[in-house]
């Protein structure tokens, strides 16, 4: 099964933003599609970090074995379907895909490690973290305020 997060944000100056090098941890929640089980707390997947699948099925990004049933779930980072977040309307947007085996991403944290591009100027803000759901700063180029406000997450569920 494939999953795209997709993000929504009300954006001020800022011509985009984007996960930042293939250390970025995309932090989630999953549930077991076995039998439902879903832990409170957030798990990491990092296109620099594999781990054996066994029984010989190759590797993923994050392996993870459901404590309900021991069942062993697994969840990859599709190479190149990371995408810059560039609408300022608020609609939501794919910025990643998930290929999802036994498990599916229920709930997204954002935390630290976006790049984000300051309209007009270009000027980059690296390693911005929008734990809070929110960032700003002031573009000294432009003699304006930049933000990300307002973000909000979302799994769709599409063919791969």
């Amino acid at each position: 099964m494939f999953v795209e997060l997709q993000l929504s944000a009300t954006l001020t100056n800022v011509a985009s933003f984007i996960a930042e090098g293939d250390d970025f941890r995309w932090y989630i929640k999953a549930k077991c599609s076995n039998c439902g089980e879903e832990p409170q707390h957030f798990v990491y997947v990092a296109a620099d970090e594999s781990t054996e699948v066994k029984g010989g099925r190759g590797s993923a990004n994050l392996v993870v074995k459901c404590k309900m049933c021991n069942r062993e779930n697994s969840i990859s980072i599709v190479d190149g379907s990371v995408r810059a977040y560039t609408s300022d309307t608020a609609q939501f947007q794919s910025v990643v895909r998930f290929e999802c085996r036994g498990m599916e991403p229920t709930d997204f944290s954002p935390r630290t490690g976006w790049q984000v591009t300051a309209e007009d100027s270009g000027v980059m803000f690296p390693d911005v973290d929008l734990q809070e759901g929110e960032w700003c700063d002031y573009d000294e180029r432009e003699d304006r305020e930049v933000g990300v406000y307002e973000v909000k997450s979302s799994f769709k569920t599409v063919k791969g």
